[in-house]
């Protein structure tokens, strides 16, 4: 009906602007239901990043509150060129080791006397078979051809050859350019670095030369001392040297004499508890964001506050309270301030640096036990209101967004209310320029009959 309208031919009004004036007014209701679904939809956005957080602050409180997590030490040498590594925090102790690093492990390498052509033939039978035996294991290598170029490509295509062949330039037998083959094993140790090679043609040039045996680490435990004791490894690192700790040496470092010292990682428990205070700080940041009110002035002079999203929500409310129980309430009556987790008097937490070191130093249990217990808490909280299926923030979020469908289906139906309403005005309004025109022809009709009678009289 919208394509009728005759915007005011004969009225004179615009008919247009009208209908759009009314349908305006009568959609006041609809732009109340879109200011609505925008807020909820802001309040879903803010729930959802809140709830990224408190669940990130539940990982971090609940690693806090590990006893794992307590065992946390560290392994130093006195060599750059020996290197240590926890392997297991629990089982290492406190304590130190000295030896001297007598060799490292190497693995077995071999190369041709002579030098071939790339595309010569260096494999006896026909079809081109190469056999590669390390211990018990057995490996058959079958390159397209016999030339060099395919063995070479042939061994370094199979990952259970347990060696790697290499080219290296060298001079044939007629003076020529050509290749040397050099194989090296791809382990290290007296028994997993050794390997044999069969399938070569029956020519000097083709024959092994050892250029390295395979051999194991050795270090000397107390050099010197009637403690003394030679220790080996197939690789270059020996495991559990320390309980706990493996240590693993270099070719640098042979003749060296080091020492590996264990000792509790403080600087791991430092960032613990700062990691959870952190955590936690964020989560109550973005709060106090989300809550904090505005003031701005109108335009008549008027002061207009408005509240932030979180404003009134018990909901959030609540999770904030009990963060701030669970992290300030004392442990078996310890205050946790006691050992760095500084509660302040705007409710946010601080962690002191200094307080955590010296009580650390003084007891470590007790400082374990404390912050351990406070994250225990604060982890409860924290999975209460995040869990993914019946969190309160979850459940929250949920509801939400359903009154954000509500709305939009509310808005959808007063879209296909105005647009009928719009219709019914736009066909009322036409019937309206109709009429006027048939009044003002018959005006015009009549007035011109009036014309004539009294042109007939005169």
């Amino acid at each position: 009906m919208a394509g009728l309208s005759v915007d005011g031919l004969i009225s004179g009004l615009s008919t247009s602007a009208l209908i759009d004036q009314l349908i305006a007014a009568e959609a006041v209701p609809q732009s109340l239901l879109k200011s609505k679904q925008s807020q909820t939809s802001s309040l879903v956005s803010a729930l959802q990043a809140l709830n990224t957080r408190v669940a990130s602050l539940a990982e971090a409180a609940a690693k806090a509150a590990k006893p794992e997590s307590w065992d946390a030490a560290k392994a130093t040498s006195s060599s750059t060129d020996v290197t240590t590594s926890v392997a297991s925090a629990s089982a290492a102790q406190a304590g130190e080791v000295s030896f001297r690093v007598d060799a490292a492990a190497t693995s077995q390498a071999v190369v041709t006397r002579g030098a071939f052509g790339l595309a010569e033939n260096v494999l006896a039978g026909q079809p081109p078979v190469l056999t590669l035996t390390r211990g018990d294991t057995t490996v058959t290598i079958e390159p397209a051809s016999g030339s060099l170029q395919d063995v070479v490509a042939a061994i370094n295509q199979n990952p259970e050859a347990g060696v790697r062949a290499t080219l290296v330039r060298g001079v044939t037998a007629d003076g020529a350019v050509g290749y040397r083959l050099q194989l090296t094993g791809t382990q290290t140790g007296e028994q997993d670095g050794a390997f044999s090679v069969s399938g070569l043609v029956a020519d000097e040039s083709a024959e092994l030369q050892t250029i390295r045996t395979a051999s194991d680490a050795r270090i000397t435990l107390y050099a010197g001392s009637g403690a003394e004791q030679v220790m080996t490894s197939s690789t270059n690192t020996f495991e559990g040297l320390l309980s706990g700790v493996d240590v693993t040496v270099s070719a640098a470092a042979v003749g060296e004499d080091v020492t590996v010292s264990v000792a509790r990682d403080d600087a791991a428990l430092k960032s613990l508890a700062s990691g959870l205070v952190g955590s936690l700080g964020v989560v109550l940041s973005e709060i106090s964001s989300r809550t904090a009110t505005t003031t701005t002035t109108a335009a008549d002079g008027r002061t207009v506050v408005t509240g932030g999203l979180f404003s009134g929500d018990s909901t959030v409310r609540g999770l904030q309270q009990q963060l701030q129980s669970a992290m300030s309430f004392p442990v078996d009556g310890v205050s946790p301030s006691t050992v760095g987790l500084v509660i302040n008097r705007d409710g946010t937490f601080t962690f002191d640096e200094t307080k955590f070191a010296e009580a650390l130093a003084a007891d470590p249990a007790k400082v374990q036990k404390v912050v351990a217990g406070v994250a225990q808490r604060v982890a409860d909280v924290a999975e209460a209101a995040s869990d993914r299926y019946d969190g309160t923030l979850t459940t929250k979020i949920t509801g939400q967004e359903s009154i954000v469908k509500s709305l939009g289906d509310q808005i959808d139906a007063w879209d296909r209310r105005l647009a009928l309403r719009r219709e019914s005005l736009v066909r009322t309004y036409t019937q309206l320029e109709t009429q006027l025109s048939r009044l003002q022809s018959q005006s015009a009709f009549l007035m011109s009959q009036l014309g004539v009678n009294n042109q007939n009289s005169n």
